[in-house]
């Protein structure tokens, strides 16, 4: 089945054509002992230690409810406590569920693919050879998320959404940019950051292994993104004119809206006959949206603050969303976390599995002993 079939409404378009921009550079210097590139070839090598197969480290055999894929509580869903509710059967309410995670997901699915993309962008663009080669290991990083991410949607939920119209649109701004930091500021730092926290909420509150084996395993990967974005910004913004930062840090307020005010699953509502407007206030009046929003800064702010995008128009705006002391969080403490889960999951699942070894060979071992017996009692 095409996925075109399992679209909950058609997209607007089947390729989306982005121009392309800028310049490709290829650099002639090869020496990877020179100073300073130490730090970008750890993580190219760290790259390539982790790289690892969807189709075997996540365990397909698990199950999944279509209808509570990951087992969302009534008080996380819009339309709890309005007067839509009471009129929901259980079979609708289940329903609900499955368009809400396929929406989430989809829009997972969407970013992904834009990040293949952008990194692939990046490896063309970026002056230095460490970023090329560490670049090169993300676009086999993202072909893999959306690769999962795509499974799990047509083979668990069977039901997909189309890109949000701002992701889209955040995606091209970041696509069309002739600078080649661009895809690092758009792709690394806010569409991953904002993803990331998403991934985290969802592992870190969901019920259902397959889902958490899938968030836990790509946000193991994104640590090493975003840890790149930071690396190669933070460097490059020291060299930059006050008039050039203020351009980044107006790119980044305009996405920052454009992913807090938009991203909110209005297009689930609305599959469900609710009018746009109706939908879009019922989404504001959620609690539960209110904390995600403040979540999903949370990767976001303290990267900003990182990189050396500060200024005083930018801490304004993050006063006004009311996330401007996420600014002192411990980034590098968020993501060896986020190594770490995903490396007790490794463990869990493989001491499972020595154990069901063990159990097959005693079990063949007492199938053996058993025969001897009864080959012996015969003689």
């Amino acid at each position: 089945m095409s996925t075109h079939d399992l679209y909950a409404r058609a997209p607007k378009e089947p390729v989306w054509h982005v121009p392309a921009n800028g310049a490709a550079r290829f650099t002639w210097d090869y020496d990877m002992n020179a100073a300073g590139r130490d730090r970008l070839l750890a993580l190219y090598q760290k790259g390539k230690d982790k790289q690892w197969d969807g189709a075997t480290r996540i365990d397909w055999d698990l199950e999944v409810d279509p209808y509570d894929p990951l087992g969302t509580p009534d008080e996380a869903m819009s339309l709890y406590g309005t007067r839509h509710w009471g009129k929901l059967t259980d079979e609708d309410k289940g329903d609900l569920r499955r368009h809400y995670t396929s929406w989430q997901f989809s829009q997972f699915l969407h970013g992904e693919q834009g990040a293949m993309v952008c990194a692939a962008r990046i490896v063309e663009s970026v002056p230095d050879l460490d970023a090329k080669f560490y670049s090169a290991t993300q676009v086999m990083d993202e072909a893999r998320h959306a690769e999962i991410y795509g499974r799990f949607l047509h083979e668990k939920i069977g039901l997909l959404y189309p890109v949000n119209d701002d992701l889209q649109s955040l995606l091209g701004d970041t696509l069309r940019d002739s600078r080649w930091d661009m895809p690092y500021l758009g792709m690394q730092v806010l569409i991953e950051g904002l993803a990331l926290a998403a991934f985290g909420m969802i592992r870190d509150t969901t019920t259902k292994p397959l889902p958490q084996q899938i968030l836990a395993y790509v946000m193991q990967d994104e640590a090493r993104h975003v840890a790149f974005g930071r690396m190669a910004l933070r460097d490059y913004y020291k060299q930059l004119t006050d008039a050039e930062l203020r351009e980044r840090e107006e790119f980044v307020i305009e996405g920052c809206h454009l992913m807090r005010d938009r991203l909110r699953g209005v297009e689930v509502l609305e599959n469900f006959g609710i009018a746009k407007r109706e939908a879009e206030e019922l989404s504001e009046q959620s609690e539960f949206l209110h904390l995600f929003r403040k979540l999903l800064f949370s990767r976001i702010v303290p990267c900003v603050k990182d990189i050396g995008l500060w200024g005083e128009r930018l801490q304004k705006a993050y006063l006004d969303m009311g996330v401007f002391d996420l600014g002192d969080s411990n980034l590098d403490l968020l993501m060896t976390q986020d190594e770490e889960i995903a490396e007790a999951l490794d463990r869990e699942r493989f001491a499972a599995e020595e154990q069901a070894r063990v159990a097959e060979v005693a079990e063949a071992i007492a199938e053996g002993e058993a025969e001897a017996v009864a080959e012996g009692e015969a003689s």
